[in-house]
């Protein structure tokens, strides 16, 4: 059976884009008109992004998604200009220079936790209304930490594993609505958001490096892009970029277990612990 004849068109949906300004959120933003549908991107900062095509097609909202009031008024700002909401793909989040728990800024983290877990909660659920009325999807976005051994940067690992339990309970709780979730597992995406917390801090890449080759791949924004519109037209539960971290996933009882014990006894992991265990509560959120 050809690809396609599984595919649901977004032509004509309304799609509702936090962290929409950039990256990939942006990225997102414009495959979706470009496709025929209808984006409102709702950011910190109003987006400047410059469609290709269909800028009339989209609406740029001032939001912070950690401010439920803030989203609330945002959503139906949304409403009223467009009449609909039929997908919500929760994009905003932000990471944190790498640190050990001991090490870490309690300001810092609770910031991150506001926005990737806080802000992805209030996004949705003032989406739901509408999203649930047009049988719609929820968009969400985890990562490979999830499930990876999250040393050195377990603040960012522990809210994307919250996110991913967000999207396996909404898709048990709106099935019986007509609605689908999908839960997006990206490793590094070649973003601004990596360049600051990884490229910039070379304690972090060499930490990365301990990982095997084939998984420290990066993609790009417009393949993040493709992948989350891809999973909105299949209503997938899950996506994985690159491909390779689905079977990693499903194993992750056996590959934990291995993973952890390597990282635990491995020299250089352990050397690089040491090094952000000395940052002593220093610390940034990048975007």
């Amino acid at each position: 059976m050809d690809d396609n004849e599984n595919r649901a068109s977004v032509r004509g949906k309304v799609a509702v884009i936090t962290g929409g300004a950039r990256g990939v959120g942006a990225a997102t933003a414009q495959l979706l008109v470009d496709k025929g549908a209808r984006v409102a991107i709702i950011d910190l900062e109003e987006s400047q992004v410059v469609f290709d095509r269909g800028a009339a097609s989209v609406l740029s909202l001032k939001g912070d998604v950690t401010d439920a009031n803030d989203m609330a008024a945002a959503v139906e700002k949304v409403l009223d200009h467009f009449g609909r909401i039929d997908i919500v793909i929760a994009n905003a989040g932000v990471a944190a220079r790498g640190s050990t728990v001991r090490a870490s800024s309690t300001q810092v983290n609770d910031r991150l936790w506001n926005i990737n877990v806080g802000g992805v909660f209030t996004t949705v659920r003032a989406c739901l209304p509408s999203v649930i009325a047009n049988r719609g999807h929820v968009v969400l976005l985890s990562s490979v930490f999830a499930f990876l051994n999250g040393a050195g940067t377990l603040p960012y690992a522990m809210s994307k594993a919250a996110v991913e339990q967000l999207g396996r309970g909404l898709g048990v709780e709106l099935a019986s609505h007509g609605v689908t979730v999908t839960t997006v597992y990206f490793s590094l995406v070649d973003t601004e958001m990596i360049r600051q917390s990884v490229d910039s801090d070379p304690t972090a890449q060499k930490l990365l490096g301990t990982l095997p080759r084939p998984f420290r791949k990066r993609i790009t924004p417009a393949e993040a892009a493709s992948a989350i519109v891809g999973g909105v037209e299949r209503r997938k539960a899950r996506v994985f970029r690159p491909r390779r971290w689905a079977g990693v996933s499903a194993l992750r009882g056996v590959v934990s277990v291995v993973l952890d014990a390597h990282q635990a006894s491995d020299a250089t992991t352990q050397t690089m612990l040491r090094e952000l265990d000395r940052r002593d509560g220093e610390g940034r959120l990048t975007s």
